[in-house]
């Protein structure tokens, strides 16, 4: 009877785990949207760089505003109506979407943004210390990696989506005059998109509501609310939510404006459609860099590897900032790549440094998150609200990249805003070695 309890539980464990990773996929897929929509709507209702990035903003302020509360929620009544709730937030913020598509209406563009990054934030909260909590505490860190590659695989493919459906049609093309018809067209093409996401999300929901009990059985006790604020009183609950603020900051802003700096007539000098194209790689990078990451994990300390990935995107970060005056060589050529096309000259070597950013970007999230999670003194649900609060870093670091190109006329100036994010980074890293863990839990444990 025992072994037969155990293995029900297994099945209930492993089954948690399938759905949860599907989340995983849902909001990198959604979120990573938001690169090429900047090119459309920048294009579409003539935006400076500032307002452009605006759809950033309105989608990763909602973590700032929304994470506390979903924490909250998520200590009330649980993991699996959390999920549902925050999957109906994504269907919900879709559908406003196609409404601001058919409007012409930029402003609603940002609020359906921010309804759906709502629903994101419950996700988010709910679901990363239910994966770091499945299983061994020594093993978090590897779990949600490992979930996070299939977090970068829906980021790809999002990425991927975008580029090939929202990014067509003349409006595009160089020294183009923009005509009414046109300006229809990419609306239309992004009404297309969220009403394939929102019918699709709907059909997960149900799904989820099928296997509720069996995720609520898997996942840590809840029922009691928790306060969020608790977290504000952990020294690594804080430590860890400035890492997570800084770290989405900067790669949200590489990921944001990644588009428009390949397209560029002294980096690559290509279409909007062949950059929205190449820009996959940067998450596809992310996806290698995570399952390679989950397996390093388990032979080198989670800090050790945290250290070394930051190191390695602050170098690249140099690379684009000392190659800004560099004259790109002539076209000789194409160099054909998997997904997208990229033209042989020496402007590979800033667009190649600024893709392979996200190879570096991999680890950071999972690994902050759980390294938090082990020496935070408060709750698990409160100190994962404190740090998916933290995520609102994305509305802010855009800006400051957005800031930086408008003032000094530079792309790859701009890209000393990350670079700052990624010292920050490895000094947590390194900060983290010395302090006391302990296993993932709702109890408030002692010290800082």
């Amino acid at each position: 009877m025992a072994s037969t309890a155990t293995a029900q539980k297994g099945k209930g464990v492993a089954l948690a785990v399938v759905y949860v990773t599907c989340l995983f996929f849902i909001w990198a897929l959604v979120t990573n949207l938001l690169d090429p929509l900047l090119k459309t709507m920048k294009t579409v209702f003539t935006l400076s760089p500032v307002q452009a990035n605006l759809t950033g903003f309105a989608f990763f302020i909602a973590y700032g505003l929304m994470s506390l509360p979903s924490a909250a929620f998520l200590s009330k009544f649980g993991y699996a109506r959390s999920v549902m709730v925050g999957l109906g937030g994504i269907v919900a913020g879709c559908f406003i979407a196609i409404a601001a598509a058919k409007l012409h209406t930029y402003s609603l563009v940002l609020t359906a943004l921010f309804v759906m990054a709502s629903g994101i934030t419950l996700l988010q909260v709910a679901a990363n210390p239910l994966i770091a909590s499945l299983g061994k505490p020594e093993d978090s860190s590897f779990r949600l990696n490992l979930s996070q590659a299939f977090n970068s695989l829906g980021a790809a493919c999002g990425l991927w989506f975008g580029a090939n459906f929202l990014l067509k049609g003349e409006i595009f093309e160089k020294d183009i005059v923009v005509t009414q018809a046109m300006r229809e067209q990419a609306l239309g093409f992004v009404s297309n998109v969220y009403l394939a996401i929102g019918l699709g999300l709907a059909l997960f929901i149900l799904a989820i509501f099928l296997v509720r009990q069996r995720i609520t059985d898997a996942a840590p006790k809840t029922g009691k609310l928790v306060s969020p604020f608790t977290a504000l009183k952990s020294k690594w609950a804080n430590l860890g939510a400035l890492g997570i603020f800084v770290y989405v900051g900067a790669e949200v802003a590489i990921s944001l404006n990644l588009l428009l700096f390949l397209e560029q007539t002294n980096i690559l000098n290509i279409s909007a459609e062949q950059a929205g194209k190449l820009t996959t790689f940067y998450m596809v990078f992310a996806m290698i860099g995570r399952f390679g990451g989950s397996a390093l994990l388990k032979v080198v300390k989670d800090y050790v590897l945290l250290a070394g990935v930051a190191l390695g995107a602050i170098a690249l970060c140099l690379v684009v900032i000392v190659t800004r005056d560099m004259v790109p060589t002539a076209h000789t050529g194409v160099l054909n790549l998997f997904l997208a096309q990229a033209p042989l000259t020496s402007g590979l070597i800033p667009a190649g440094a600024a893709l392979l950013i996200g190879l570096f970007n991999s680890i950071m999230f999972p690994t902050i998150f759980t390294l938090t999670l082990q020496r935070s003194s408060a709750p698990t649900s409160a100190t994962s609200g404190l740090l998916c609060m933290a995520i609102v870093g994305g509305a802010v670091l855009p800006l400051v990249f957005a800031s930086i190109e408008q003032a000094t006329g530079s792309k790859a100036l701009a890209f000393a805003a990350p670079l700052i994010c990624y010292v920050y980074v490895l000094w947590f890293a390194l900060a983290a070695k010395k302090a006391p863990v302990h296993e993932i839990t709702e109890e408030v444990v002692g010290g800082h």
